[in-house]
């Protein structure tokens, strides 16, 4: 489009007026600015819109319909900026949340903000924290929550809370009596998937006690490792936060180990040179806030640590 906004602009406010001079004074700009602002619209269309009469511009018959057309598409422009210079809840905001935060955290708070904000919406994706952080690298999320460490200097994270890991089993004898971790390096572990911040967690705490632990399967979501510990005897390490219903039910049980408490925390991580909004700032404290509030429930306990 060869049409400027300016261009109509001074259009409309000399359609209002008549006159150059007063268009000019109330703009800021020189007449023969103005006057050089409609020859180049008129040039854009073709043909003249004013006819010049007595020293006045006078809207002639393409010019009136001109007038006709573009008023309102201006109107409607002028309504859209003032719209988005003074509103902060309107627009979208890209989150990203890792497995264990997005299952058991993130859908109520995005379900109560735009509840409250119906003007914003909240697109969500969901990946282990190696993912999610990649995608802020690359600019695909606003902001995102995580529970694995992350250390790359192109990413700012602030902790918005913490939470325990938990060594949890079906097996009642595994859960009778009170282990050391090494003693159970053996037995069959299920473990989420590379790049999973709860394996990672668990993995370091680990190390020095256990220099090979026995992982037989892989998998990539929290729930899935939860079904196949029902149905078997294999052992477990999540969040004390995605099992508690489950302890609680007594479907899982948590693994008496001694001298275990495994604790991380929780992530708000986005890029440093993200433009930090009003909306994004709006969003992001009601998420801490609320994750706060979740965390505060509390969750199981390693009974050998209580």
């Amino acid at each position: 489009m060869k049409m400027t906004l300016r261009q109509l602009q001074i259009f409309l406010r000399v359609v209002e007026t008549g006159h150059l001079t007063s268009v000019a004074r109330d703009l800021g700009l020189s007449q023969s600015a103005v006057s050089m602002s409609i020859k180049e619209l008129e040039n854009v269309i073709g043909r003249p819109l004013f006819d010049r009469i007595n020293k006045k511009l006078i809207l002639n018959e393409l010019g009136r319909n001109f007038h006709q057309a573009i008023a309102p598409i201006y109107q409607q422009l002028e309504d859209i900026e003032y719209e988005f210079r003074n509103t902060v809840d309107k627009g979208t905001v890209r989150v990203g949340a890792s497995t264990t935060i997005v299952d058991y955290l993130i859908p109520p708070i995005v379900c109560r903000y735009m509840g409250e904000y119906p003007g914003v919406k909240v697109s969500l994706k969901e990946g282990n924290t190696r993912e999610i952080s990649e995608m802020i690298k690359r600019g695909e999320l606003d902001m995102a929550f995580v529970e694995g460490t992350v250390t790359d200097p192109q990413i700012v994270k602030e902790v918005i809370g913490d939470d325990e890991l938990v060594v949890v089993t079906a097996n009642e004898e595994l859960a009778s009596r009170e282990w050391f971790i090494d003693e159970l390096a053996e037995r069959r572990w299920v473990l989420r998937e590379e790049g999973s911040g709860t394996r990672e967690v668990f993995l370091e705490y680990i190390k020095d006690k256990v220099p090979r632990l026995n992982v037989f399967l892989e998998l990539g979501h929290t729930e899935s490792i939860k079904s196949l510990l029902k149905s078997g005897k294999a052992l477990t390490c999540l969040s004390a936060f995605a099992v508690r219903k489950e302890i609680e039910s007594g479907e899982l049980r948590v693994v008496p180990i001694r001298n275990f408490h495994c604790t991380r925390n929780f992530y708000a991580i986005y890029h440093k040179d993200k433009y930090r909004s009003e909306l994004f700032e709006k969003f992001l404290q009601f998420s801490k806030e609320m994750i706060g509030e979740v965390m505060e429930h509390g969750c199981c306990h390693n009974p050998a640590t209580v």
